[in-house]
């Protein structure tokens, strides 16, 4: 297919694009079409020249272009039909998404407006995604199809679109899949590749089915930064402490310390403020606040932590509150002389009564909760207006209770401190907890019709308004209260030479100051004594009490919404289990009913307990808790530098977010320090938990990028580092093919890798025919989960090749990243080698001739019963891994430097025998199978006492010494000991021993014994002999038999052929691998495991089947032998 425009295809020449500022004409009540999972999204096959009959059966409707404007400006017409219909010829025909309600637009005219330009009902949020009228559909009555033309001509290739990038069906639009690479790009005999999502779009089924719900639901109440957030952030902030503890907080710190104090509660909550608005604005917001915010920049492990004492926090708060207007009430009914019971249980009383009011506004829904925000607000700042206007006005009566109206005499006397019995961090402390409350919009983020634009506005604006009226209460109280005041029948002392005289310096209040070692003044009034003096500065004292009312109320009923709503995005996000049941939402607006009933317990507990003095400062820590990772979030998530990370707020600074979070970590301690460190175990605990638990989620979090970043980093300055012997790494290339089907093979190499090298499982899929790569990406995901979820750190790496020595030099030369790159090639042992092709014997020596030509060492492991048990599980190298394999439990035999393997990771169970498919029953295995199954998994388990016999014959550089020595050190080979064994002469054992003792001392390496073979090079057996000469026997070519040039004619059609000539010369190291052999069931019969030096063989010299019959001789009928050979480098030292 073309993707240029003929003249026919090209617009017309009066086409033009709508200005910017013109918008789509939208029919809301329109159901977007959309694809269900089991329809195809594109129908393509080749349009015929009856396209041009079908444009003459009627179908002369003109293009309905989507930039037609709000004016009602049309676009130009189509081009002619008949020249579209011939241009069309050899083009894809592209068929509509169906809708899935079964629902068919009218054959008879055009689609209408609500579906143009992809058929996605444009929202007001994406009208910006118009494609201008470079979409056109033609409309076909016969196959009920639409011709879909870009630029003119008719392609599947998509403009780019607002919703190509949604995650799901949500309120905003609904999400549309682009075509795929493959079903651009691909043969039209191909099937393209499976719908999916991008990277990392992918949601959780809890996401898909809030967000379906979200888009299917009806008059769905969304409030704007307003409604949302300035008003439950300035509720929640102030508090009930801006009326009964603000005066005493001037009274204790004076003018000056109160607004350093107030100054520093803002400048916390301020960035902690900025870098809420940061994450908010880095992308679209879901329900959940805090939780949300942290869980998707720092990952489950801080969010699921995070969230749960923040929910919890949330529910306390709800009681803290009703306490605190339960206590007030109960002080206004004791006022007049009466009361129900007693004081305690009155408080429990009424706060019973409060929090089931509460509840019932909650549970009736977000409107009605925030008509009644609203209304407190409209009482609280009415309180407050009321406090500024009657501090202007002086009373005389007043004056008894310490106001004087504003005097400087006065503010001067409370521009300093006057601590007793605090201190300055004491009372800062105590004031602290009234600046929280900032983050009670974004709790309820799910229900803002737009969180990146009302969180940033409305929090900072809260901040800034709230922040000034404690500054302005501070200034105010401090400039017309006394600290102390004698209280009404008190006669005022006048001060000497004063007659007549009304000011403040007119009274002597010098004896209510508390006596030396006293804190407690004998007067009852004034800043230091009394909570209420509010209440006798303003105009109309009832309002303060008012005031009161509505600022505990609206605390408490903002902590009950944020509760619920906080933990229902926690208990959808199944971090936790049994919890998801409070997750469950009701009604258009989705309320966690459930989640509010909990709430409603939670608070209706701590009521009745009615002390919550102990609990405060919990309560407190675990929202600076919050605050603290919301800011190192901000920097986190800048220190990694990924792309994702822009934030279309663009005030904030990483290390300013850095400091703030450190502020929040000290302000914990100051308010309390056992607090503190009560909140960080509690964090710490879950975070570990959810770090254990590892849920499977994948939310692109900053700690994903920073390990990419680090790992980046850190490869780079690896280049530019030289090797040295002291830091050699086995770095092992292990031809496993799929990784579950060596596992002897994978977990031996494993054990001497992990932690220690580098460990990349190599799978060659051998392919005649056009090559597959899809299924080979979908291997490359399977296989590595399958890795990762059997604790196995290793790397999975497959290639498509036209055979097995292709492949494997495709993966020496191509695998790893700088110096994180294989220097040893790990291969199993061909076992049925004289079975089959003997060409594939000679590709399995060329590749380890490929192996030391790019100076890798090479490792060869051969166990008795074999390594592949691919066709037992039901799998060859060209099918997908089954999901579930065989039946030999081996969780019990975990390597105990290494956590539980994942139930996720199916591998072996109790019984050997074989299951296909999770519904067939298991088929019986034969006695080979049985051995080779048991075989298979012998290196998962703890081995025990035994020994590791080593046979260092040949000086390697020491990778036959050093792979050992790595194995030893792990838990599950420490009970073994290394028995070393060399070659010597009869004449000179004990010098050799001692020689060899002193070397591997000298390496540090310990051993239980060295043995001389002194005896290597006599004579084997006839009988050896003779079962060697017969099993070559079928691969030699004889050429004295035959005419020379027939000779080589056969030698060069089968170069695996063993020539007489060869076999002569290599007599002596035949006979030897045949006496090593003896001397290997003499000696090592009973060893755990054999490593020995692999013999080599020159290339172009020694046939691969001889080569291959010596590798036979030297292992056959011994304990698992692994044949080591580095490549000469030393990779041991006994320097410093």
């Amino acid at each position: 297919m073309s993707d240029s425009a003929s003249p026919a295809d090209s617009p017309a020449q009066g086409d033009q694009a709508p200005p910017e500022s013109e918008g789509l004409t939208v029919d809301a009540g329109l159901k977007p079409a959309g694809p269900t999972p089991s329809q195809s999204r594109f129908q393509v096959d080749l349009v015929a020249e009856a396209a041009a009959g079908s444009a003459a059966g009627g179908d002369k409707t003109p293009v309905s272009d989507a930039s037609t404007n709000a004016s009602g400006d049309k676009a130009a017409p189509a081009v002619d039909e008949a020249a579209s219909g011939e241009e069309a010829k050899g083009r894809f025909r592209v068929v509509n998404f169906v809708d899935p309600s079964g629902a068919e637009s009218p054959p008879d005219g055009v689609p209408p407006e609500g579906v143009q330009n992809g058929d996605t009902v444009m929202s007001e949020t994406s009208l910006h995604s118009s494609t201008g009228g470079q979409h056109q559909y033609h409309y076909d009555t016969h196959t009920n199809t639409y011709y879909l033309r870009t630029f003119g001509h008719n392609t599947i290739d998509a403009v780019p679109k607002i919703d190509f990038y949604r995650q799901t069906a949500a309120p905003l639009g609904e999400k549309l899949i682009r075509p795929t690479l493959s079903e651009l790009h691909d043969e039209l005999d191909k099937e393209p590749f499976e719908d999916g999502f991008a990277n990392g779009d992918e949601l959780t089924p809890a996401e898909e089915s809030a967000a379906k719900e979200a888009s299917d639901s009806k008059g769905v109440v969304k409030f704007g930064w307003i409604k949302g957030v300035l008003v439950r952030c300035m509720l929640n902030i102030w508090g009930v402490m801006l009326f009964i503890r603000m005066t005493w907080i001037v009274g204790q710190a004076g003018i000056v310390y109160s607004c350093v104090i107030v100054a520093m509660a803002t400048v916390v909550t301020t960035i902690t403020g900025v870098s809420t608005s940061a994450i908010a604005t880095n992308g679209f917001v879901r329900g959940g606040g805090a939780y949300y915010l942290i869980s998707r920049s720092l990952g489950p492990e801080f969010g699921g932590s995070i969230g749960l004492i923040f929910a919890f926090a949330n529910a306390v708060a709800v009681a803290m509150y009703v306490v605190g207007f339960a206590e007030t009430v109960v002080e206004l009914i004791e006022s007049f002389g009466t009361n129900m019971l007693d004081t305690v249980n009155d408080v429990r009383i009424i706060g019973v009564i409060t929090v089931i009011i509460l509840l019932g506004i909650s549970v009736a829904g977000m409107e009605w909760e925030a008509k009644a925000q609203i209304f407190l607000l409209v009482i609280l700042c009415t309180a407050i207006v009321n406090y500024f206007i009657g501090s202007f006005i002086t009373v005389e009566s007043k004056k008894a209770y310490g106001f004087f109206g504003y005097d400087g005499t006065i503010m001067l006397e409370n521009m300093g401190p006057d601590f007793r019995g605090e201190t300055f961090f004491s009372v800062f402390s105590i004031f602290f907890p009234a600046a929280t409350g900032i983050l009670a919009g974004a709790n309820i983020s799910g229900d803002l019709a737009d969180p990146q634009k009302s969180i940033p506005r409305g929090t900072l604006l809260a901040i800034l308004i709230t922040g000034v009226v404690y500054l302005g209460v501070a200034i105010s109280t401090g400039a017309c209260i006394s600290r102390d005041a004698p209280g009404p029948g008190v006669t005022l002392n006048m001060s000497t030479g004063y007659v007549n005289c009304t000011d403040y310096s007119c009274f002597d209040y010098s004896y209510c100051k508390p006596s030396l070692g006293m804190t407690k003044s004998p007067c009852g009034f004034g800043l230091h004594n009394d909570m209420q003096v509010m209440s006798t500065v303003a105009g109309f004292s009832p309002l303060i009490t008012a005031g009161i009312f509505s600022a505990t109320l609206s605390s408490a009923l903002a902590s009950l919404v944020s509760a619920p709503k906080v933990f229902q995005a926690l208990c959808k996000d199944n971090i936790y289990p049994g919890i998801g049941w409070f997750g469950k939402g009701f009604g258009k607006n989705n309320e966690p009913l459930r989640g509010y009933i909990l709430t409603f317990f939670i608070a209706l507990a701590f009521i009745l307990i009615a002390e919550l003095n102990a609990i405060a400062p919990i309560i407190s820590n675990f929202f600076l808790a919050s605050y603290a990772l919301i800011n190192f979030s901000v920097f986190h998530a800048s220190l990694a530098n990924s792309p994702g990370w822009r934030p279309s707020f663009k005030y904030y600074n990483m290390w300013v977010s850095l400091a703030g979070a450190a502020l929040c970590c000290v302000v914990m301690f100051v308010i309390n320090w056992w607090a503190a460190l009560l909140t960080n175990v509690i964090v710490m605990s879950l975070y570990i938990y959810v770090s254990y638990k590892k849920p499977d989620v994948n939310w692109g979090s900053s700690t994903q990028a920073l390990t990419y970043h680090n790992a980046l980093t850190h490869s780079l300055q690896l280049c530019g580092v030289t090797d040295h012997v002291k830091t050699y790494r086995p770095q092992c290339l292990v031809m496993t093919g799929a990784p579950n089907a060596r596992p002897a093979l994978l977990n031996l190499v494993h054990a001497f890798t992990k932690n220690v090298g580098l460990m990349v499982c190599g799978h060659v899929r051998i392919s005649n025919r056009k090559p597959n790569f899809k299924e080979l990406n979908n291997d490359l995901v399977r296989y590595q989960r399958w890795l990762l979820n059997n604790n196995s750190k290793a790397f999975y790496t497959p290639v498509l090749a036209e055979d097995l020595r292709q492949g494997t030099q495709y993966l020496l030369q191509a695998v790893g990243l700088g110096r994180l790159k294989p220097n040893t090639l790990v291969l199993g042992y061909k076992n049925n080698w004289k079975d089959g092709d003997l060409n594939d014997v000679e590709r399995y020596i060329n590749l380890i001739h490929d192996a030391f030509d790019l100076q890798y060492g090479a490792v060869i492991l051969r166990l008795r019963e074999g390594l592949d048990i691919s066709h037992i599980q039901g799998q060859d190298d060209t099918s997908g891994m089954k999901d579930v394999v065989v039946s030999i439990d081996t969780s019990k035999d975990s390597d105990g430097d290494s956590s539980k393997p994942s139930s996720k990771a199916t591998s072996l169970q109790n019984s050997p025998a074989v299951q296909k498919d999770k519904k067939s029953p298991t088929v019986p295995l034969n006695m080979a199978d049985q051995k080779l199954l048991e075989a298979s998994q012998q290196f998962q388990k703890k081995q025990g006492k035994g020994t590791v016999d080593v046979w260092w014959l040949f000086d390697d550089g020491g990778l036959t010494l050093l792979i050992p020595y790595l194995l030893t050190n792990k838990k599950k080979w420490k009970d073994c000991k290394i028995r070393v064994f060399i070659g010597g002469k009869i004449n000179r054992i004990d010098h050799d021993r001692r020689a060899m003792a002193t070397l591997l001392s000298k390496f540090r390496i310990d051993f239980s014994d060295i043995t001389v073979l002194g005896d290597i090079n006599t004579k084997p057996k006839s009988e050896s002999v003779a079962a060697f000469t017969h099993m070559i026997e079928p691969y030699r070519l004889k050429e004295d038999d035959m005419e020379q040039e027939a000779a080589e004619k056969l030698k060069a059609e089968e170069p695996w052929r063993i020539t007489d000539n060869e076999l002569e010369l290599y007599k002596a190291k035949s006979n030897r691998q045949i006496r090593l052999n003896e001397l290997l069931k003499e000696h090592s019969s009973t060893a755990n495991l054999i490593v020995m030096s692999m013999p080599l063989a020159r290339k172009g010299a020694v046939s691969s089947c001889l080569y291959m019959a010596w590798l036979e001789t030297l292992s056959r009928d011994l304990p698992p032998i692994l044949l080591v050979r580095g490549n000469h480098q030393s990779v041991l030292t006994f320097y410093s």
